[in-house]
């Protein structure tokens, strides 16, 4: 028999219909990496994917956007009012994750706690600069030279709570070399799109969508879940069965296998950061060795011979399987427009044997080296090539390779030079040859300054100084490619470091998923979707 529904009985049946209905289920994107986030304080360690992972809850007053170009975020705008004051002019209406208002006195507060000991941002902001509250949403940076590019690593520096800092006993930055974890290092309370629900470092750490953000996001996630695999063929496997959505690194030897499969692909491109060897040119005698009485590495022969005995090609071909560009600076070439006009020296086992013997050490030496072995693209790998090759020019390599938390540890100790000899990786987070000059191969010698903040071996020239002091205010293009190239020059020369290579992106990720891969190899959350 038909049946007939009028106005009244159908609104009901639909509203019956509708009310019936199951909830949409959560969008959650599972991802993996080999190394964890060991902690939640933005400035305990300048590391790419720690950044990022903070960089979901914590926001600078200003972000990048996904071709690297600077916009505003907690700043709604700035300008220059005098050579040496910016004034930025601050968003209204910004709250942070506890329901606090973001104000002027967050940004004051920050710019303290971000130069204060411990943190390993300091070179963030100025030393000098004075940080002054116009009003609850102006603040003035008063600087004692003009400064071109002072809001380059803005991005980076995450504005914190001062009323939560302080109330948690986290007034202070939580450094590396930490036994103790902090409130702040295990909790947070930015501004970010996402809110940190949980952390166990190490283990878990739990983003749920922020409801109450000030910005648009272009993400469909109610929930992220990042979880630390260190073992490859354990990640490797989640993502190929589903289990995690993203992954990283990918095993060189893994890559065809993912691109070839069903449910997932890789996701490929030119990184910014530059793979190199330091040594410790600082203390008189080495930490790890056993050459008594002196370093061998003051000696410039020394450093050369190890830049001879190393050949980048091989672990290219072999180490990398050619994913991976050997580089003559310590700088990707798409940073520094005249990188084309150095060439990496060729490897010459035998001219580094004289230079050694020329040195006092005919017959070599021995020395330790530190690794990380779960930080870098086969970043262990790469260490035990380099101990292969320098023992073929009488160079004994004892290799400590570990986790990355015990390796930042161990090397960022506050009193610094703590290494004999070791592998890092360096993406500018300016992307500008400055930040390398300054923080990398910068002078480590005037405390009041937070120049050579990651300058492990205490590298040191002062006319290097000079020249990238005057890179920092110089505004002509041509003039300050100039400068930059004669400072890069002078560390060639003087071997300052041995720079290996850029390695290439290569992100394992599910076909569900669509997201932004930028070269400075960061994964935000804001720019991922996800297949209900």
């Amino acid at each position: 028999m038909a049946m007939r529904f009028g106005f009244g009985t159908l609104a009901l049946a639909v509203a019956a219909a509708i009310g019936s209905a199951a909830p949409a289920a959560a969008v959650t994107f599972r991802y993996a990496f080999v190394g964890d986030v060991k902690s939640l304080d933005p400035y305990t360690l300048k590391e790419t994917f720690a950044i990022a992972a903070q960089g979901n809850a914590y926001e600078g007053l200003t972000t990048r956007d996904k071709d690297l170009n600077i916009v505003p975020s907690l700043a709604e705008r700035w300008e220059i009012a005098e050579p040496t004051r910016w004034r930025f002019y601050l968003r209204k209406g910004v709250k942070f994750h506890d329901g606090s208002d973001f104000t002027a006195d967050d940004v004051v507060f920050s710019a303290n706690r971000v130069r204060a000991t411990g943190s390993d941002f300091a070179s963030n902001l100025p030393k000098d600069a004075e940080v002054v509250k116009v009003d609850d949403h102006t603040v003035d940076f008063k600087l004692t030279s003009p400064n071109p590019i002072l809001h380059y690593q803005f991005d980076n520096w995450y504005i914190m709570s001062k009323k939560w800092s302080e109330a948690n006993g986290s007034a202070n930055p939580t450094p590396a070399s930490a036994t103790t974890p902090s409130y702040a290092a295990l909790h947070e309370n930015g501004t970010g799109p996402f809110i940190i629900e949980s952390h166990q470092p190490g283990v878990k750490t739990v983003f749920k969508r922020n409801p109450n953000y000030w910005g648009k996001v272009e993400s469909n996630l109610d929930e992220a879940i990042f979880t630390t695999i260190n073992n490859d063929a354990t990640r490797v496997a989640a993502l190929l069965s589903g289990e995690v959505d993203w992954m990283d690194p990918v095993p060189l030897q893994d890559q065809q296998r993912i691109a070839s499969s069903s449910n997932a692909v890789m996701m490929t491109g030119p990184e910014l950061r530059t793979i190199f060897l330091g040594m410790d040119q600082t203390r008189d005698e080495l930490l790890e060795s056993n050459v008594k009485g002196k370093n061998p590495f003051k000696d410039q022969r020394v450093r050369q011979a190890l830049m001879l005995g190393i050949d980048e090609n091989v672990i290219k071909a072999r180490v990398m399987r050619n994913q991976a560009t050997p580089s003559a600076l310590m700088i990707a070439p798409q940073v520094f427009q005249l990188a084309g006009d150095f060439t990496r020296p060729p490897a010459d086992p035998e001219r580094a044997k004289k230079l050694l013997a020329d040195a006092g050490y005919p017959n070599g030496f021995e020395v330790g080296m530190d690794c990380p072995n779960d930080r870098y693209v086969n970043d262990e790998a790469i260490c035990q090539a380099v101990v292969s090759m320098l023992s073929r020019i009488g160079v004994k390599v004892n290799l400590n390779a570990q986790p990355k938390a015990k390796y930042f540890a161990k090397v960022l100790r506050a009193n610094g030079y703590s290494t004999s000899l070791f592998l890092l990786g360096w993406t500018p987070a300016t992307n500008d040859s400055h930040n390398v000059l300054f923080e990398i191969m910068g002078c480590r010698t005037d405390p009041k300054t937070s120049r050579g903040g990651m300058n492990l071996g205490g590298y040191c020239n002062p006319k290097l100084d000079e020249l990238a002091d005057q890179v920092l205010v110089e505004s002509d293009t041509t003039k300050r490619n100039g400068l930059i190239k004669q400072a890069f020059q002078i560390g060639v020369e003087d071997v300052g470091y041995i720079p290996l290579h850029q390695q290439a992106l290569a992100w394992g990720v599910s076909k569900k998923v669509k997201l932004t891969q930028r070269p400075d190899n960061q994964l935000l959350l804001k720019w991922v979707s996800k297949e209900p």
